[in-house]
């Protein structure tokens, strides 16, 4: 159990504790199935399938999520993409010019833009060359202007997941907020973090639709946390941010969450094969263990490779200027098809 004892007032920003939630329309009112005339909003009344504002709180496809991912739906917080998500915390707890947040390069990109977004410090805590959390220079880097440590397990873009021991250690030890950011985790053999919200109170996991679920162009990403951090986020999230036509693609997929499974299964198959092939490439240094939908490798020389495969119209990830990540490449796995084709060029390089 958590040694801590955590108070969410403690790291809210204290503008954000007074705050009410804009109050809208669709708040005021939910359907209960009748027969409505709507005239509270100042809609176009002329039915064309995206004229009346989105649910707000997307109940329905809190619904579904609750089913399938066994979470209280007061426990969800949905978003434009994970990347608002994020942001939202940025907003919501880290005092700009004064707070600051732990990342562990290298890792997803976007949380040092966020945090130079919002004027928040951002300290950073290399990875071990093993690719797992430094635990005690984390917790020496802690000071009192610490809201946060991110943690991306499954790890962009070094792919591997984190030891459970290392994480629960920083859950234990810090009293600020720990991100967990699973947008790999459907491809991963380890569990989800989800079902440790209600151990850890100053736990937060976040997730996508764009990976596994492949709808990256729909932007929805998921929130997942104690009622308390809930109840802040929805202070400050814009009241229709989850927009409708997003909802109704999110919706159509999770009903037939069978063909993502297939799918899925399809990737890791792939991945298998690809990363097979790759130990036999003779100008790959290394290929690393990955829990994800990708592939990292060290080559001889990160640069010129990355310029081959550009010229025979394949598109990588160059990480070699990443730390801990000289003369690497990060390959996605692609369908059967463009994975034969990626062989097919490597074998000519």
């Amino acid at each position: 159990m958590n040694k801590i004892q955590f108070n969410i007032n403690k790291i809210t920003r204290e503008n954000v504790q007074g705050l009410k939630p804009y109050s809208s329309a669709r708040d005021e009112y939910v359907s209960d199935g009748s027969e409505m005339i709507f005239l509270d909003a100042n809609e176009n009344p002329f039915e064309n399938g995206v004229n009346r504002y989105p649910d707000p709180q997307q109940r329905s496809l809190k619904a579904i999520l609750a089913e399938q991912k066994g979470v209280s739906t007061s426990n969800m917080l949905l978003g434009n993409g994970s990347d608002e998500v994020l942001d939202l915390l940025f907003r919501a707890f880290c005092e700009p010019k004064i707070d600051s947040i732990i990342t562990l390069p290298p890792t997803y990109g976007m949380y040092k833009v966020l945090a130079n977004i919002n004027n928040i410090d951002e300290k950073e805590v290399l990875l071990t060359k093993n690719f797992e959390p430094n635990v005690s220079e984390i917790l020496q880097a802690v000071d009192e202007t610490t809201k946060i440590i991110f943690l991306c397990s499954p790890n962009n873009p070094t792919g591997n997941s984190f030891s459970e021991d290392s994480i629960i250690k920083i859950l234990e030890s810090f009293q600020g907020l720990v991100v967990i950011d699973e947008a790999y985790i459907d491809f991963s053999s380890k569990d989800s973090w989800i079902n440790k919200i209600s151990m850890y109170p100053n736990l937060i996991i976040t997730q996508t639709l764009s990976k596994a679920y492949g709808m990256a162009g729909i932007r929805l990403g998921l929130c997942y946390a104690s009622e308390e951090i809930i109840g802040v986020l929805n202070k400050i999230k814009p009241p229709y941010n989850v927009n409708e036509l997003t909802q109704q693609r999110a919706l159509e997929r999770l009903e037939n969450v069978s063909l993502v499974k297939k799918e899925v299964a399809s990737i890791l198959m792939e991945r298998e094969r690809m990363i097979t092939f790759l130990k036999e490439v003779n100008f790959v240094k290394e290929v690393y263990e990955t829990d994800a939908n990708f592939v990292l490798i060290k080559v001889d020389d990160a640069n010129t490779r990355y310029d081959q495969l550009l010229e025979n119209g394949i598109v990588i990830r160059n990480r070699t200027t990443q730390p801990l990540c000289e003369n690497t490449l990060r390959l996605t796995v692609g369908t059967k098809e463009e994975n034969k084709k990626l062989v097919e060029i490597l074998k000519q390089l």
